[in-house]
């Protein structure tokens, strides 16, 4: 991420939230074969001392990341992100850019052993399945839900640094940036990203002073 001070958000709740509503990240090690890359399914260790995210990954990726408890690794989590046209500031001359929320977490990720695995798949399942009407747990699935989790390894990743960053066009006017929320909100039916628009509608909330 890049190291200037520019939108940085230094609020660990803020990270820990940001897993929570994702749930959904890159971890990076590097192994044998050098840089290795994995889209992992995440969940926060509600249980654990400072900021612990757990996950698990098909077989043989445990083995292809190299996962030891030892090397250093990372773990990318990206919120909304999208493409911001100048024609929505309603000035010139202006160029376009991209608004995004995300966190590099630095740490060390510990494998885990098959009870624990299976607890993580657990809370995974759980954290997804709660909101619906009819939630399904992992326990409910029996017999084929143990044959298929044998095909899994779950990490602890421990986090021992972080880096954040909410790019919502904080270097705006207030009502360039109202402009953008609203173009994304639905006002351009091209880029439309209610997502998006909703992380500034909450940027532009909590910073009451924004001129």
């Amino acid at each position: 991420m890049i190291e200037t001070p520019d939108h940085a958000v230094p609020d660990e709740q803020w990270v820990r939230d940001l897993v929570h509503d994702e749930g959904w990240g890159v971890l990076v090690t590097s192994g044998d074969r050098g840089l290795v890359a994995s889209h992992v399914p995440v969940v926060l260790d509600a249980d654990a001392d400072g900021l612990v995210v757990l996950g698990h990954l098909g077989r043989p990726d445990d083995q292809t990341h190299g996962l030891d408890g030892v090397r250093e690794s990372l773990l990318v989590i990206t919120g909304p992100y999208g493409y911001v046209s100048p024609g929505w500031y309603g000035y010139t001359p202006a160029l376009p850019t991209w608004n995004y929320v995300a966190a590099h977490l630095h740490g060390v990720a510990h494998p885990l052993n098959a009870k624990e695995t299976w607890d993580v798949l657990g809370a995974t399942v759980d954290r997804w399945e709660t909101p619906l009407t009819e939630p399904v747990q992992l326990d409910e699935v029996g017999t084929y839900a143990r044959r298929v989790a044998t095909g899994t390894t779950g990490f602890r990743f421990v986090v021992d640094r972080w880096q954040a960053k909410a790019k919502l066009s904080q270097d705006k006017p207030r009502a360039v940036a109202e402009r953008v929320h609203d173009a994304l909100a639905g006002g351009d039916p091209v880029y439309t990203n209610p997502r998006l628009a909703a992380a500034m509608r909450a940027e532009l909330d909590r910073r009451e002073g924004w001129g």
